[in-house]
């Protein structure tokens, strides 16, 4: 019995040391610092794209807002959402638009000029947001301009400034992917533009 136990043991270990060993380079000494790099490197990815959203000024077009005592706040739990589908559309005045003026609603997720009303898409991993992106839809919108990611939809419009994010590095762009996929969903389906001759 003593024996049987023994050996049960050993093949434990015997398991445990060579998956550990399969997750490093072969090394003992460095034995499983790839698994744990890895995820610190993912950690690492989430920080940077956190810090990115925010000193690119995402929330200020892509997050709902309410009145606070020092102004517009974000909605912690719309965060990301885009312009909520429930809201809605105000009218804007033409007379200004024709004469080249762009308006804002009041939250800023959404603008109204030359080119029609465009809404601030959802940013969260939702499917009704970036939730069915790959990586790859995600860096030609932000460096492309292309809806939703795809090289034969339209231009992204007014006032989200891609033009600004065409040069934005790879580890950057990968940062901010992992960042908006690190977020908790919210359901909303952003309405898609209203084009001049509809306004």
């Amino acid at each position: 019995m003593k024996k049987k136990n023994f050996l049960i043991l050993l093949c434990t270990v015997t398991t445990l040391s060579l998956s550990i060993m399969s997750c490093s380079d072969g090394n003992p000494k460095t034995a499983g610092t790839l698994r744990v790099t890895v995820i610190a490197n993912t950690y690492d990815s989430v920080a940077r794209g956190k810090y990115l959203v925010t000193i690119m000024g995402c929330n200020d077009c892509h997050s709902p807002k309410k009145m606070g005592p020092q102004g517009p706040e974000v909605i912690p739990e719309l965060a990301l959402s885009g312009y909520p589908a429930e809201r809605p559309i105000v009218k804007f005045d033409s007379k200004l638009i024709k004469t080249g003026f762009a308006q804002f609603y009041p939250d800023l997720t959404a603008a109204a000029g030359p080119w029609g009303i465009s809404f601030a898409a959802n940013l969260t991993p939702d499917a009704t947001g970036i939730g069915n992106w790959k990586e790859e839809q995600f860096i030609t919108a932000i460096r492309q301009g292309k809806s939703k990611g795809l090289a034969e939809n339209r231009m992204l419009l007014p006032p989200m400034p891609w033009q600004d994010f065409a040069s934005l590095t790879n580890e950057d762009a990968h940062a901010l992917f992992i960042y908006l996929k690190s977020l908790k969903p919210v359901k909303n389906t952003v309405p898609g533009p209203v084009t001049p001759d509809k306004m």
